[in-house]
């Protein structure tokens, strides 16, 4: 029987194996679509699919960097104790380094070939699943560059070497001393990892998040009764400390609280020999806005022995 280009496409729809995974599938059991199916369920190549209803919530961030550039990724699993597994860690340290190569994109990144593999990122990932037993998924991963200064990294609580549950990566941009331009960069990633700013200054906070605070702080201000006048005061003076307390640049240092991020980064000028500049900052939490799952064992256990 001749296979076609849509009998081959309804296959990997279904199973979510590779193209020419499919096609042999096909190709051994004459065409036969269910057949082909529990083909690929057998070779444990569909075993993949099996698995992608289970949310993936763990796992782990990996960061990587090459000076002018770094990267943090965000590859999921569904237990911790995968994401222990030297096997999924050096997936993930793969993932980052691979990654540098790209423009940081999670779908450039997905579409870039492992070497190791020889497969595409996601396909590799994939054939990890089938391999290791349970869903895995690449979440994110984002890239920041500077022409002249340091990218720097942070993994807090690290599991191996730039691998753990919360990264950051900053941009410095300076031409001064690299050493003195990196340590403060490292110092205003560890800031970050604790304070989880919202943007790098108050004008880069978003409107619809800065009008939802203000209209709250409008509603709580009418409580008091005070004149229209005195609550527009009282609003802005809020604001300014909303912005204070969520913009990284002047937010107060977790080093020293008696100065903020920029007055640090100033003071960081007279090592580096040159104006240094934050120029942009992310920050990865794992599992940050991912629904999971809640287990109910023994509703587990009943519903096997009623079935």
């Amino acid at each position: 029987m001749s296979i076609t280009a849509a009998m081959v496409k309804e296959l990997r729809d279904k199973t979510g194996a590779g193209m020419m995974d499919c096609k042999k599938a096909l190709a051994e059991t004459n065409g036969d679509m269910e057949a082909a199916v529990d083909w690929l369920r057998a070779k444990g190549i569909a075993k993949a699919d099996k698995k992608s209803g289970r949310t993936a919530a763990e796992g782990l961030i990996a960061v990587a960097s090459d000076g002018n550039s770094a990267v943090v990724v965000e590859v999921n699993s569904e237990t911790d104790f995968v994401a222990r597994n030297d096997a999924f860690q050096d997936l993930a340290r793969s993932v980052a380094s691979i990654a540098l190569g790209t423009d940081g994109s999670v779908e450039a990144l997905g579409a870039a070939t492992m070497s190791s593999t020889g497969k595409s990122v996601t396909e590799s990932i994939k054939d990890a699943v089938a391999h290791i037993g349970e869903n895995m998924n690449l979440r994110r991963s984002a890239k920041l560059s500077v022409d002249n200064g340091v990218v720097s990294t942070y993994v807090h609580n690290a599991v191996a070497d730039g691998l753990g549950k919360l990264g950051v990566i900053v941009a410095v941009k300076s031409t001064g001393n690299a050493e003195a331009v990196a340590a403060i960069g490292r110092q205003v990633a560890m800031h970050i990892a604790a304070t989880n700013p919202l943007a790098l200054t108050s004008d880069d906070v978003d409107a619809t998040v800065a009008d939802r605070e203000r209209n709250v702080f409008i509603e709580q201000a009418r409580e008091s009764g005070k004149p229209e006048a005195i609550i527009e005061k009282m609003v802005e003076g809020r604001m300014r400390k909303f912005f204070q307390e969520v913009a990284l640049m002047s937010q107060a240092f977790v080093m020293n609280p008696d100065q903020s991020v920029a007055e640090a980064v100033k003071a960081a000028e007279a090592d580096a020999g040159a104006p240094v500049e934050v120029a942009g900052f992310i920050r990865f939490q794992l599992g940050e806005g991912i629904e999971k799952e809640e287990s109910d064992f023994a509703a587990e256990v009943a519903a096997a022995v009623k079935g």
